[in-house]
């Protein structure tokens, strides 16, 4: 039998100011978010389709949707607003669509934050338009100073201030998706 050690959680690095989000609070907002998911779907007869927005929601995606009760499959879209640059453009592009048929589902979009709302309202509005029975959202993060477009959100995990955050899936540069914790970058400049 291996000896099961305790993990160490990685330090903050130079490019961090600080943990904003802690991983246990982190799993037990998710618990709760997904608490009132199964108390919202239950009784539905199809399956909830969870559509994870590439690639930030990942981890978020997969510890929600181990909590659920409910019904539920699990599909993934991928959409740019960013391009190469730190700021939306706010033109949205689909760069990969679901693979389930959408129509006369109930639909979850599970997003990493929202920022400006650019993705949403477009993610919402494009998934309404398949025949679904209903599209609601799940996001970890909302920065409500960033809002540029009114988004309505079902379910929301933590509001944070107007900072470029990175771990439990979101990203910069590439790196720090996969910290247990949400800190806040230093950004250069």
């Amino acid at each position: 039998m291996t000896n099961i050690r305790s993990i160490a959680i990685p330090p903050l690095t130079a490019d961090l100011e600080r943990v904003l989000i802690d991983a246990d609070t982190i799993q037990r907002r998710v618990i709760e978010m997904a608490n009132q998911i199964n108390h919202d779907y239950a009784g539905i007869t199809e399956p909830l389709v969870l559509v994870g927005i590439l690639k930030g929601s990942f981890i978020f995606l997969a510890d929600l949707c181990r909590k659920l009760t409910v019904p539920h499959v699990v599909d993934f879209i991928a959409v740019s607003s960013y391009g190469k640059g730190s700021t939306s453009t706010g033109n949205v592009r689909l760069v990969m669509d679901t693979r389930e048929n959408l129509e006369k589902h109930h639909v979850l979009i599970v997003e990493d934050i929202l920022d400006t709302g650019y993705t949403l309202d477009y993610l919402v509005r494009n998934l309404k338009a398949r025949g679904t029975r209903s599209v609601n959202t799940a996001v970890l993060l909302e920065k409500p100073d960033r809002h540029k477009v009114e988004v309505h959100l079902q379910y929301v995990g933590f509001t944070i201030p107007d900072v470029w955050v990175v771990g439990y899936g979101l990203d910069y540069g590439e790196q720090y998706r996969t910290l247990p914790y949400i800190a806040e970058m230093k950004i250069p400049g």
